[in-house]
């Protein structure tokens, strides 16, 4: 009769600490990187697209580059897209600079696609003395000169 109690005791227990590691529909999860954290991760898997803004858009030849800002994050990334007729290999840049905008301290890319989905860069974040952002398109070759934002 005693271990019976004992086992039921555990697995109630058990079962207690389970339920409460369940999460509630409609939980929102705070940003796992803020800031220099977020340094060439994933804006998506970190939820930082959650808040995101277009604050910058550049086009050229029939790509846009667009810098979004995550406050939440503080930190940007570049989405690109294409058109159908895409054709030329063709690149958006996220570039961060100093606070005064004379320095360019890190910059990532992605690929445009072909065709008319987006796809996007991981993140720069932004340091606590203020940092400024922009987006470029370039393409390989000399089709098209690169096209840049102005900067964020």
């Amino acid at each position: 009769m005693h271990k019976s109690t004992s086992v039921k005791a555990l697995l109630v227990g058990a079962a207690t600490i389970a339920a409460t590691m369940i999460p509630l529909a409609g939980t929102s999860y705070a940003a796992s990187c803020y800031s220099l954290t977020c340094d060439n991760l994933g804006p998506v898997t970190y939820t930082c697209d959650d808040d995101g803004i277009e604050a910058r858009r550049v086009e050229s030849a029939d790509r846009v580059a667009r810098l979004i800002w995550s406050s939440k994050c503080q930190a940007a990334w570049v989405n690109v897209k294409g058109t159908q007729g895409s054709i030329y290999n063709s690149y958006g840049y996220i570039e961060r600079y100093n606070s005064s905008g004379t320095v360019l301290q890190k910059s990532l890319s992605v690929a445009i696609p072909h065709g008319t989905t987006t796809d996007w860069s991981n993140m720069l974040g932004n340091s606590n003395t203020g940092n400024l952002f922009r987006v470029c398109i370039s393409f390989q070759g000399d089709e098209y000169p690169l096209k840049c934002s102005t900067k964020y």
